[in-house]
């Protein structure tokens, strides 16, 4: 009985995913951005320039049903050379130690995706607000927005202002835009 339980369900996820289809991110028409308040008056933006992913996407629902991503941090780009070496440093992503950044959602469902989050070796729950843009032949888009704390991955380096407050806000804004191809 156990064995056709066991069978009866697998069927059932299989015939869930039959219509899904994997369109893997077109690097060259997407993007992994984030932004963090800077010295409580303004925000700093910066690009990770190395990713992957992929996108499950129901046909027949017209539906996202996956979403899977990594960001290679050593290829992070906030304009600022000297800046982007500090970001890459032990006190703070730890590249050598933590290479890589991964989202992998696992539920999408009105507008939202929710997944697990890991940076510098914390996996966290997180939602994220998901915007289907449409699909066009064998290419769809898509764009993921959410904010992430970045003290609960251990990134907690900040400096104290002479007039008070502190250089790096606690907050950071995920922006992914994604074109993906069959």
């Amino acid at each position: 009985m156990k064995k056709l339980m066991i069978g009866a369900l697998v069927a059932l996820i299989m015939v869930a995913n039959l219509h899904a289809t994997t369109y893997k991110v077109d690097k060259s028409h997407s993007s992994v951005g984030f932004k963090i308040k800077h010295m409580m008056i303004s925000n700093v933006r910066g690009t990770f320039d190395k990713f992957n992913g992929s996108v499950e996407f129901d046909e027949k629902k017209k539906a996202i049903t996956a979403i899977n991503g990594t960001v290679t941090v050593d290829s992070i780009n906030t304009g600022n050379g000297r800046r982007d070496g500090h970001l890459k440093a032990d006190d703070m992503f730890d590249v050598k130690k933590y290479p890589t950044i991964k989202f992998k959602a696992t539920k999408i469902k009105n507008g939202k995706a929710y997944g697990k989050f890991t940076m510098r070796g914390v996996t966290k729950d997180v939602v994220f607000d998901v915007e289907f843009g449409g699909m066009m032949g064998n290419k769809i888009g898509l764009a993921l927005e959410g904010e992430i704390n970045r003290k609960d991955y251990g990134l907690t380096y900040n400096r104290v202002l002479e007039s008070g407050g502190f250089a790096l806000g606690e907050t950071v804004k995920i922006i992914v835009e994604i074109e993906a191809k069959k």
